[in-house]
């Protein structure tokens, strides 16, 4: 009993049909019964009984096809992380829109130092688009902010970050310095797009507090929604990293919420089956050097309340 016999006997009992099995294997039909003889004679069973032309699996049939659905699903995984180890000067990066925004450069430049021979890809999309390509392997690794919600997905926690309100200098909540939440409703305010982790962190905590919000942009570019802050009295909630510059020279006004609620971490994600490399190692020991950054400490800032 080999791989190809499990192979050949998945696709007679997906297809019911030995021809259509033989096509699908890009075999002939005589072939395709010879090696469901041979599976036969190998456990002593009748896999597929025929009837007036017509194949029905057996119940010994059935509890192969899942032994079989297994062993091909793991075999293919081994093939693949084996090939990659013959890769291993290759390595495809995913990068939710805050990560790699502001810190996916200086990681990238990091791991170079380490690996000088090292070819990488690197994709920047919201959470939701990153967790497929991981779960369809057109990604290794990945750098979140959001919340992965696949069970075949390993997230590992390497750095904290948190939310801010941000507001152009001249907005009319600068004046005060405590802002209560439901005095968010009466001005307009700009989201990321759906699928982010940001926007859901922020959303989730208007809805809990029952804050009826006005959503007057809506965007993927960060520097859009930057925009939008500066030139058209909008509001929006986004990690503190990305706003820095605008910050320290003044021209972003920053609320912060002192409960824990817009805390969170950036999370390094990979698929449960695939083969954690060197790199990817390295990776996760690269990004535990960018923790929060502190300068809010140095400048005035308003305070948040729902109470």
């Amino acid at each position: 009993m080999t791989i190809r016999h499990l192979r050949i006997f998945v696709q007679v009992a997906e297809t019911g049909k030995m021809s259509d099995a033989a096509k699908k294997c890009f075999i002939t039909q005589p072939t395709v019964s010879q090696a469901i003889h041979e599976l036969e004679n190998h456990y002593q069973v009748q896999l597929f009984e025929r009837l007036s032309k017509k194949l029905y699996i057996t119940e010994a049939g059935k509890q192969l096809l899942l032994y079989a659905h297994s062993i091909l699903s793991q075999f293919d995984v081994m093939e693949t992380n084996m090939r990659e180890l013959l890769a291993d000067n290759f390595l495809r990066i995913g990068a939710t829109i805050t990560v790699g925004t502001c810190l996916l450069s200086f990681v990238l430049n990091d791991l170079k130092k380490i690996y000088p021979h090292l070819n990488t890809y690197s994709c920047v999309a919201n959470t939701s688009v990153i967790q497929n390509k991981l779960l369809n392997s057109e990604l290794d690794v990945a750098l979140v902010e959001g919340i992965i919600t696949s069970p075949d997905l390993i997230s590992i926690p390497v750095v904290d970050d948190f939310l801010v309100l941000a507001m152009a200098k001249n907005h009319p909540l600068t004046l005060q310095e405590q802002i209560h939440v439901q005095e968010l409703s009466y001005y307009n305010l700009v989201f990321r797009e759906k699928g982010s982790g940001t926007r859901k962190l922020f959303e989730d905590y208007l809805i809990k507090h029952h804050v009826s919000y006005h959503i007057a942009w809506e965007a993927t570019c960060l520097d859009a929604i930057k925009s939008s802050i500066l030139y058209n009295q909008c509001i929006s909630a986004l990690s503190v990293r990305i706003m820095e510059k605008e910050i320290l020279n003044g021209e972003i006004y920053v609320v912060r919420n002192l409960e824990s609620d817009w805390n969170r971490n950036f999370y390094l994600v990979y698929h449960k089956d695939k083969f954690f490399s060197e790199p990817m190692r390295s990776l996760k020991g690269i990004m535990n050097h960018y923790q929060c950054p502190e300068f809010l400490e140095k400048i005035k800032t308003g305070y948040l309340t729902c109470t």
